[in-house]
C-alpha cells in the first residue's frame, strides 16, 4: 500500500512542477510558449497567421512589462522619499527600484519593437513586397 501511495504522491508532485514550468503566456491570447517553442515559431514563421500570433504574443509581453515597470516606478517614488541619511549604504533600495523600472521599460521597448516587426510582416502588403 505504501509504494502505491508514494508513487501517486510522486506523480502528483511531478505534474504540479511541470505545470509551473510551462513557460510564459500572453495575456491577450492566452498562448503559452517556452523559449524553445518561441524560437521554433520564429524560425518557422512564413504565413501571416503565424506572424500575427507572434505579434500578439509580443504585444502581451509588452503590456506585461509595462505593468511591472509601473509597479517598479511607484516603488521607486515611494522609496526615494524615505532617504534620510548621507551615510546610507549604496546602492539604496530606491536605486534598486530605479534599476528594475529601467529594466522593465527596456524589455517593454524590445517587445514593442518585435510586435511592430511581426505586425508589419503579417500585413498583406509585406507579402507583396517580398515577391
Amino acid at each position: 500500500m505504501k509504494p502505491i501511495l508514494f508513487a501517486a504522491c510522486a506523480l502528483l508532485l511531478a505534474l504540479a512542477c511541470a505545470g509551473n514550468a510551462q513557460g510564459t503566456s500572453s495575456p491577450e491570447t492566452g498562448a503559452q510558449y517556452n523559449k524553445a517553442e518561441l524560437k521554433q515559431l520564429v524560425l518557422n514563421a512564413h504565413a501571416p497567421d503565424q506572424y500575427e500570433a507572434l505579434a500578439s504574443y509580443y504585444g502581451g509581453q509588452r503590456e506585461s512589462y509595462r505593468q511591472q515597470a509601473e509597479r517598479a516606478k511607484k516603488e521607486w517614488v515611494q522609496l526615494s522619499q524615505n532617504v534620510t541619511s548621507h551615510a546610507s549604504k549604496y546602492p539604496l533600495p530606491a536605486d534598486w527600484a530605479r534599476i528594475h523600472y529601467e529594466y522593465y521599460m527596456n524589455m517593454a521597448a524590445k517587445a514593442g519593437t518585435l510586435e511592430a516587426k511581426y505586425t508589419r510582416l503579417a500585413s498583406p502588403d509585406a507579402l507583396a513586397d517580398a515577391r
